[in-house]
């Protein structure tokens, strides 16, 4: 088998993040394709490979899968790792992964992903808040009845890969997730997959207007690591 997997933008595609850190962390060879955001509606452009207009998309040769919640799944039924191996892990590591992929929308509204910068965040919504204690709730159970160091045990799992733009959101925003959640938030922006992605991020040469000022409206910028 050969995979391209096509993504956006570093700092600013968090579903692209989450299938290309899997792959990388779980070693699985692909050709990494990247399609900037060019605008602030890039459908039409995104036709010509992906059905529905966005990214992320995993080609494997004439096959396309998209979605990232569809190529994990698609994913797993050809590799080892992308769920943990404990029955009881993998039940609450597939519900963590499909409650992150529905939910969560007033973090992601009010605290759009953006790698390179930190930020001092305006007062979010009452549904933000209840998003956030999810999250601290979430995370400290399953590092809690897992016994860590991963959200889901011991290994590196789609469990993690769908989390890690949170953990670049608690960064950049200094979200307060308690010291487990911190833990792990660490422990993530620490893997060499994510120090990799980060990498690129920083030196991304483009930005985007429709997610600058989205950015601009969660708070004012207090660090810039952007050198692209």
């Amino acid at each position: 088998m050969s995979y391209t997997l096509v993504t956006a933008n570093r700092n600013y595609s968090s579903w692209s993040l989450r299938p290309w850190l899997l792959m990388r962390a779980l070693d699985i060879p692909f050709a990494d394709r990247i399609e900037q955001f060019g605008a602030p509606e890039n459908y039409a452009a995104f036709r010509a490979f992906s059905p529905t207009g966005r990214v992320p998309v995993l080609i494997d040769g004439e096959r396309t899968v998209w979605d990232s919640l569809g190529i994990v799944l698609y994913l797993a039924e050809r590799h080892e790792g992308v769920w943990p191996r404990d029955e009881a892990a993998r039940a609450w590591a597939m519900s963590a992964v499909a409650e992150m992929h529905g939910g969560f929308s007033a973090l992601r509204n009010e605290r759009t992903m953006n790698v390179g910068v930190r930020v001092a965040a305006i007062p979010g919504s009452a549904a933000l808040t209840r998003d956030v204690a999810r999250i601290v709730e979430l995370w400290a159970e399953g590092l809690s009845r897992f016994s860590g160091p991963w959200l889901a045990g011991p290994a590196f799992t789609a469990a993690d890969a769908f989390y890690a733009p949170v953990a670049y959101r608690v960064r950049t925003y200094g979200i307060d997730v308690g010291a487990a959640g911190q833990a792990w938030v660490e422990r993530l922006l620490d893997h060499p997959a994510a120090r990799e992605w980060e990498a690129a991020a920083l030196a991304e040469s483009w930005r985007e207007a429709g997610h600058e000022a989205e950015l601009h409206a969660c708070g004012t910028v207090t660090e810039d690591h952007r050198t692209g």
